[in-house]
């Protein structure tokens, strides 16, 4: 538990993230409130850190897509963006990662409150063939003496069930492309990482490949929260050390698998219109986000979580930092 007690808190309070970085702009004009440094360190308040692997090509998009989430929170966050050093994105300036984002080295010797992997769209590639996999594992090893609690998405979700609990993915016979309709699996009023959520709620989907849920659960400390009839499997908890696992995307912008779909057909991959998406299955007509309050209330739950269980001196996790979490009915 953070022990510094809060007097009064904003309904909102802003993320603190470097005063150069290109989303920030993106952010403000969103109405998101960014925190500057020397207004951080005068808050009586120790900052939520957040370490936050990017391993998708277009980092400008998916640094404001995950910035916007944990900006809408009642705590202070710091977030620290995060590379590869063994795999270099052809798609963004080596100028901006080294400005921008560290590398295992850099940060070895720190203790974060939690960590979010990315998806990246390697998934038809094998994990040992992934340029970088052999660093991912030093970084996922690192993490679990160095992070409270880690949060994947997509291939990241993927990664790291496979790493920490050997569950295989599997190809399908064709892209898992559009928003599908999902359920919570439990029948009882849903509680922390999903309170507020409704019985039935859309996620964007958009991969080739999943996860069976009987190779889930022959993993003991391994819960599906959530799944859909078409595109399966969508949210894994593990009991245990409460990291998450998300195969979908809550974080897309509305616009994300319009953009996705036009890349695909102009690299001539013959990609299905994406499902329940276009009004009317109309391309020329805009989506909507039915989507992104799920997004805004998981990460908000989310963080809850790491705020009332972590130590507010990090460095005590030490070793033990996913040995011995407590069981989640004792939060």
């Amino acid at each position: 538990m953070l022990t510094r007690q809060i007097e009064s808190v904003p309904l909102l309070m802003p993320i603190k993230i470097p005063n150069e970085l290109p989303a920030r702009k993106d952010l403000e004009a969103e109405g998101i409130e960014i925190i500057g440094l020397n207004s951080a360190l005068r808050q009586e308040i120790r900052p939520l850190k957040i370490l936050f692997l990017n391993l998708m090509p277009r980092k400008h998009q998916t640094e404001i897509q995950y910035a916007r989430l944990l900006g809408n929170t009642p705590l202070q966050i710091e977030l620290t963006l995060m590379t590869t050093a063994s795999y270099a994105p052809k798609n963004v300036s080596k100028g901006h990662l080294d400005q921008f984002y560290r590398k295992l080295p850099d940060i070895e010797n720190e203790f974060f409150d939690g960590m979010i992997i990315s998806g990246a769209p390697i998934e038809r590639l094998a994990f040992e063939e992934v340029s970088y996999w052999d660093e991912l594992t030093q970084i996922i090893d690192w993490s679990s003496r160095h992070v409270a609690r880690r949060l994947g998405v997509c291939w990241g979700a993927q990664a790291l069930m496979y790493q920490l609990h050997g569950v295989e993915k599997y190809e399908h016979p064709k892209k898992l492309f559009g928003v599908f309709d999902h359920a919570l699996e439990t029948q009882q009023r849903p509680k922390g990482l999903l309170s507020g959520f409704t019985n039935r709620f859309p996620m964007p989907v958009s991969r080739y490949t999943g996860n069976r849920p009987e190779d889930i659960l022959r993993v003991p400390d391994l819960e599906i929260l959530s799944r859909s009839p078409e595109a399966g499997v969508a949210m894994v908890l593990d009991s245990r050390t409460r990291d998450v696992f998300i195969l979908n995307h809550l974080e897309y912008d509305a616009e994300t698998l319009a953009e996705e779909y036009a890349r695909d057909r102009e690299a001539g991959l013959q990609t299905d219109l994406p499902a329940n998406y276009f009004p009317e299955d109309d391309p020329e007509k805009s989506p909507a986000n039915s989507w992104r309050p799920y997004a805004f209330l998981l990460i908000a739950n989310w963080i809850n979580d790491l705020y009332r269980t972590n130590p507010f001196e990090l460095s005590a996790m030490g070793s033990a930092a996913s040995a011995d979490k407590k069981n989640p009915e004792e939060n």
